[in-house]
């Protein structure tokens, strides 16, 4: 008998694999235009958007990544490798029977190169040697990956060390267990306060930097604190057990970019700036122009105080529930009291039992009980003006008539 034929889906050159599934959503470019506008603080929903993918893509990117870019999205394409476009251009040109030579002088590119996509990359399910330019660009983006075992994930004494300092759970002297704080991971943004009980827990750079100290010709006992961070965020990586997150000072299951950090309130703009405010509210010449915040209390409870600059004149805003207005409703307005309904209503209620030349202009925090703003300048005549973010010292002195108060009331 004759030697069996074989399929030509076997010369593909490439070994035989089970069925990954489906393509991954979304190419490499698509990757690239999304973690561009998480970092200049967008949102996943919103980046996914931009990118072209949808919002749940764009969510499951940033969870799978824990807040970071991949090494391998962040570093550009080099010209060396084919884009998808000209795959594309690949497959148009072979579906109208052109020839590798004729192929490759309208590409540019090198007859061996269009040769071994034409070969390497072919899609084989069908037992043939079809080219499409998805399954092209996944087999390429598959084989361009070449994972490294993370340090921590192959060094178990590492990993220990690690893990015990992260924990708090550290050793006397003579060699008794110290108990560390007991962690309740939730798998999003921020633990509970009163679960993230880290007294005891070494962060990251105290541990890399001690490693150093107790292990200085030991370079296998040698780690940064980045690699410690992406171990504890990024997915799929299996060094270090993701509940230790908690543990961290700050309490993040994922990292926050640093542009959503300065991020300001939507509300407030340039023009709404303590910068613009009047420059005789300044120097407390001119009485009328007012600083206020809110007071909580136990149970959602809440008072508003308005302080005037000049005379220091103090008034309080009565909050009380909102509970004529029915059952809570999602996205609905709060009903504590002191959401941006009732803080409105209260401002307008009490400012306006004033003369109007004691209404020159009120300075506040960026606070959401603020976000109807404008409406209140609609209904009231009062500027508003917005401290800059984490600034409480720009209304001092309605910072000293709350402790004043606070302290009386204790």
């Amino acid at each position: 008998m004759g030697t069996p034929k074989r399929r030509r889906s076997d010369r593909a050159g490439r070994t035989r694999m089970h069925s990954p599934g489906r393509p991954t959503a979304g190419r490499r470019e698509h990757r690239q235009r999304f973690w561009a506008a998480v970092a200049r603080g967008v949102s996943s929903v919103d980046a996914a958007v931009e990118a072209g993918v949808s919002a749940v893509v764009g969510v499951r990117w940033f969870r799978e990544a824990g807040g970071m870019p991949p090494s391998a999205i962040r570093a550009p394409l080099s010209g060396r490798y084919l884009s998808f476009a000209e795959r594309e251009e690949i497959a148009v040109l072979r579906a109208r029977g052109c020839g590798v030579r004729e192929i490759a002088r309208q590409l540019g590119r090198s007859p061996s190169t269009i040769s071994r996509e034409l070969r390497r990359n072919a899609a084989t399910r069908s037992g043939g040697l079809e080219y499409r330019a998805s399954a092209a660009q996944w087999h390429a983006d598959r084989r361009a990956r070449r994972p490294r075992s993370a340090k921590l994930a192959v060094n178990a004494e590492l990993r220990r060390y690690v893990q015990d300092r992260l924990s708090g759970a550290v050793e006397r002297p003579d060699g008794g267990a110290v108990d560390g704080p007991e962690v309740r991971w939730i798998g999003r943004r921020h633990g509970r306060r009163k679960d993230r009980r880290w007294a005891k827990s070494w962060s990251p750079e105290q541990i890399s930097g001690r490693l150093r100290v107790d292990f200085p010709d030991d370079e296998s006992m040698h780690i940064s604190h980045e690699a410690i961070y992406q171990s504890l965020y990024v997915q799929g990586r299996g060094a270090l057990r993701r509940e230790l997150t908690a543990c961290l000072r700050t309490g993040r299951a994922l990292r926050v970019p640093r542009a959503r950090t300065h991020r300001g309130k939507g509300f407030v703009t340039d023009q709404v700036l303590i910068s613009e405010r009047p420059a005789e509210a300044e120097d407390r010449a001119v009485p009328g122009h007012w600083e206020g915040d809110l007071i909580l209390g136990l149970g959602s409870s809440s008072i508003g105080t308005l302080v005037e600059r000049t005379t220091r004149f103090t008034m309080l805003l009565h909050l009380p529930p909102m509970t004529d207005r029915g059952p809570r409703v999602k996205n609905g307005p709060a009903l504590a009291g002191h959401g941006a309904e009732a803080v409105r209503d209260a401002i307008a209620s009490t400012i306006t039992t004033l003369p109007e030349q004691l209404r020159r202009s009120l300075t506040w925090d960026q606070g959401t009980e603020m976000a109807q703003h404008a409406q209140l300048r609609i209904d009231t005549g009062l500027p508003v003006y917005f401290c800059d973010p984490h600034s409480p010292w720009q209304r001092g002195t309605n910072e000293n008539t709350n402790g004043l108060l606070l302290l009386r009331r204790s």
